[in-house]
Parts: structure tokens; C-alpha cells; sequence
């Protein structure tokens, strides 16, 4: 099974575990209700305690978490779905363009290295056996001659053994790299199924008082996760390109027949090692994206700076009272002596 396949199967657990969340919505039915009575009730002895009229409208917040938990999959998870699945499929096709761009350059790379060894007469037999037959033939059966069929074969036997290696390794490398994406796909398959199953729980707790933030940290965690695909697209995208800029390159090197290629790999090599230690800084990077709490934080600098400000301005407003009140005062008790 491809790589490609096993994605596609995680997308499919995802899609088929997702009703799953109906079931914990009877639960969290119960819990929001009883959260609800209690949420009421604090709001409206709190009003008649004070003698203030009842606000109506942020008692009608429990009533809206319960229609979300009575429709979660349609309501919530369908709305969300719909709203972050263009960004997964934007960054896919990305990708699939600049893999297929990759794999059209390694081609012509691989064809243009082949005929520049071609070309060298010391290594052309290395890579041809019409070559390697016809050097082997201009040779006589002098001792020297010998000598030169011997190191010939042990040449080619260890050029053989050097790209046999080459190859391992850098088809090792790949299934690294596929499996370091398929790990972050199944972690991030496995943390969004549970985020919906247990959703409804989790909005359920936010109707009790003291709770509320359980609601915006379940939206910032799932979004968050759900963005895992996305950016490991544009990562694998990114690097992608680079590869491809390299093979350019190369493949401009390639076209001078006076240049001798280097079959060392090492530039990819290296980037693939990078690739393999970038998947796992993903969930890093969507913590970056979407962040809970920024506009309470916001709110809370809003109004220490008000309170400030209103000190400050109750102060100075202060002062100036109690200038005028003492200029009156001087003014009274001139007038009076004046009398």
C-alpha cells in the first residue's frame, strides 16, 4: 500500500468515526441543562440582589451551546469542516504541483548525468558495457595488461557498490520522510477524532460559571489541529521547490559538455534529513496561527489603561476643585474684611 493510500485511510477513519460524537451529545445534554438552571438562576438572584433589571440576553447563551450540542456534527463540526477544508485542498494541490515538477526534473537530471559520464572516457566504461568490452578487448595479455583488466573490474565492482549504497540511502531517507508526514497525519487524525467525540462534553462544561473558557480553548485546539495538513503541505511544498531550484541547476551544469558531474547526492541529503526534522515542528507553527484568549488579554490592557487614564483625570480634576474652592475662599474673606 503507497503512502498516499494510507492518508486516504486515515481521511476515511476520520469521516467514519466522526458520528460517534451524536452519542456523547445525550451526555452533554444533561450537563448543559443542569449548568444552564444553575447559570440562570446565579444571573437572576444576582439582578434581584442588587435591584437591577434582569439582562435578558446573556442568559440566552446556554440556550445557544445546547442547540449546538443538540445538531454538534451538522451544527459545529460541518461548519468548521467546511470552512478550513478549502485551505486543505489549496495547499494540496500546491503540493501536487510542485512534486510533479520534482519528479520531471529528477528524470531529466538523471538522464543528463548519465550521458556526461558518458562522455568521459575514463568513466564511461563505469556505466556502459559496450564500453567496458571494447576497452577490454584493446588490451593484450601482457602482465600490465592484466593488471589494468583487474583494477578495471574492481573499479566498476566498486562504482556499483557506491551507487547500490547511494541508492539505499537515499530510498531509506524517502521512507523516513513519508513516514514522519504519516505520523503527523495520524496524530493529528487521532487528536481531531477525539476533540469531536468528546466535543459536546467540552461545550457542555463551558455553560457552567467559571468554565467559559473551556468553549474558546476546544474551537483554538481544534482548528489548530485540523491546520496540521495544511502546513505540512507547504512545508513539503517549500522543500519541493528548493529541490526543484537545485535540479535547475544542475541540470543548466549539465548542458556544458566539458563539465564532469558529481554524483554525491549531498545537497539532497541534506534537505531530506531537513524535512525529516521540520514535520515535527508543525504543530509548533499552527500554535502560531490561531491563539485563544488575544482578545481578553486585549480587553484587560484596554481597561487597566482606562482606569488609569480615569485616575489620573480624577486627580487632576480633583486639584483643580480644590484650586477654585480655595480662590473662593480668599475671595470670601477678602470681601469680608473689605466690609
Amino acid at each position: 500500500m503507497e503512502f498516499n493510500n494510507l492518508h486516504e485511510l486515515l481521511r476515511g477513519l476520520y469521516d467514519e468515526m466522526l458520528p460517534m460524537s451524536a452519542t456523547m451529545a445525550t451526555v452533554a445534554k444533561g450537563v448543559a441543562g443542569l449548568g444552564a438552571l444553575f447559570y440562570v438562576a446565579l444571573k437572576v438572584w444576582q439582578a434581584l440582589s442588587r435591584a437591577e433589571p434582569i439582562d435578558v440576553f446573556p442568559l440566552l447563551r446556554p440556550f445557544a451551546i445546547g442547540l449546538c450540542i443538540m445538531f454538534f456534527p451538522t451544527i459545529v463540526l460541518g461548519t468548521i469542516n467546511a470552512v478550513l477544508s478549502p485551505i486543505v485542498q489549496g495547499t494540496h494541490s500546491m503540493l501536487d504541483n510542485q512534486v510533479l515538477d520534482l519528479n520531471k526534473l529528477q528524470q531529466q537530471k538523471d538522464l543528463l548525468e548519465k550521458e556526461a559520464t558518458l562522455r568521459n572516457p575514463e568513466t564511461a566504461y563505469l556505466v556502459n558495457n559496450e564500453e567496458f568490452d571494447k576497452k577490454l578487448e584493446d588490451l593484450g595479455w601482457a602482465p600490465n595488461d592484466l593488471v589494468t583488466m583487474a583494477g578495471m573490474y574492481m573499479d566498476r565492482t566498486a562504482y556499483n557498490m557506491e551507487q547500490a549504497t547511494k541508492k539505499w540511502l537515499r530510498e531509506l531517507l524517502e521512507i523516513l520522510f513519508q513516514a514522519a508526514a504519516l505520523v503527523v497525519d495520524t496524530i493529528r487524525t487521532f487528536f481531531l477524532i477525539v476533540l469531536s467525540i468528546l466535543g459536546p462534553i467540552a461545550f457542555a462544561i463551558s455553560v457552567w460559571e467559571g468554565f467559559q473558557s473551556t468553549l474558546s480553548q476546544w474551537l483554538t485546539r481544534y482548528i489548530s489541529v485540523y491546520l496540521w495538513l495544511p502546513v505540512a503541505d507547504m512545508f513539503s511544498a517549500m522543500l519541493a521547490k528548493i529541490q526543484s531550484l537545485i535540479l535547475e541547476r544542475d541540470i543548466e551544469m549539465l548542458n556544458d559538455p566539458t563539465f564532469i558531474p558529481d554524483t554525491s547526492n549531498t545537497v539532497y541529503v541534506i534537505f531530506m534529513i531537513i524535512g525529516i526534522v521540520g514535520y515535527f515542528t508543525i504543530p509548533t507553527v499552527t500554535g502560531w496561527i490561531i491563539q485563544a484568549g488575544g482578545a481578553g488579554n486585549f480587553t484587560r490592557n484596554v481597561s487597566q489603561m482606562a482606569m488609569r487614564s480615569g485616575n489620573v483625570a480624577a486627580a487632576g480634576a480633583g486639584a483643580a476643585i480644590g484650586e477654585v474652592g480655595g480662590q473662593l475662599m480668599s475671595n470670601n474673606q477678602g470681601g469680608q474684611k473689605s466690609k
